[in-house]
């Protein structure tokens, strides 16, 4: 199991993503619809069509 620091967050997109976007496409989305800064320590989990995979 990977411990996180105290006070990083997670965020779960609940919408589909393409799971062949790349890292930009991942992280311009962090930024456009999440308005949070890709860099900032934090955790964003994106998730394919089935749910059965996670990013």
């Amino acid at each position: 199991m990977i411990g996180l620091p105290a006070g990083t967050r997670v965020w779960l997109a609940a919408s589909v993503t393409d799971m062949q976007a790349g890292f930009n496409s991942l992280a311009a989305k962090v930024q456009t619809v999440l308005e949070r800064d890709p860099f900032c320590g934090h955790v964003f989990v994106f998730r394919g069509k089935r749910g059965s995979l996670v990013t």
